[in-house]
């Protein structure tokens, strides 16, 4: 095979992968002001959804309640309408004593669609929400959902020190109050 074949083909390749990259790479940037204005959202309806799902919630005595928090992966505004792909952590926590206790737990990458609505509370309300299934379906769903970087980053784990820092504010409890589990 002659080099200008080599160059060719090589050249093809490197097109290739580029394209690849480019169709499946997160958007470089999120649109601060835009994060902003959807996150309190997001998080509002994430944690009404979570209501009612945990184990603490079935131990009246422990006063739980579920604290959310997104991230996100990327966004999409096109007109009224928005898509946040976004990462996500609710945790229940409740109070036993002056003890924090954490009962249930997820950490789930979702597709959050929202649209503008000026009578909604933050300006924005969620049209639909996709999350990732269960078991095997997980990294495909993930994967065909936010591209292979952004699939990378969704299932890094996401840390729970904010959500304990607001249970502890809510509880009434010390910064340095101890956790402990169900």
């Amino acid at each position: 095979m002659s080099a200008g074949r080599w160059v060719v083909g090589g050249g093809a390749v490197v097109v290739l992968v580029a394209t690849g990259a480019y169709v499946m790479w997160p958007g470089a940037e999120v649109d601060t002001r835009l994060w902003g204005e959807v996150r309190p959202v997001i998080e509002a309806g994430l944690t009404s959804e979570a209501r009612g799902s945990g184990y603490g919630e079935t131990l009246p005595a422990l006063k739980a309640r579920w604290f959310c928090r997104a991230e996100a992966l990327g966004l999409q505004e096109q007109g009224a309408a928005v898509r946040a792909d976004v990462t996500t952590l609710c945790v229940e926590y409740g109070v036993h004593d002056d003890t924090l206790v954490e009962c249930s737990a997820g950490q789930v990458p979702q597709v959050v669609r929202l649209e503008r609505d000026d009578a909604a509370a933050g300006g924005y309300r969620i049209v639909s929400r996709e999350e990732a299934p269960d078991g095997a379906g997980n990294a495909r769903w993930t994967r065909d959902h936010f591209g292979i970087v952004g699939a990378s980053l969704a299932q890094d784990s996401m840390s729970s020190g904010a959500l304990e820092a607001a249970a502890r504010t809510h509880f009434g409890l010390p910064a340095g109050a101890a956790v402990v589990h169900c």
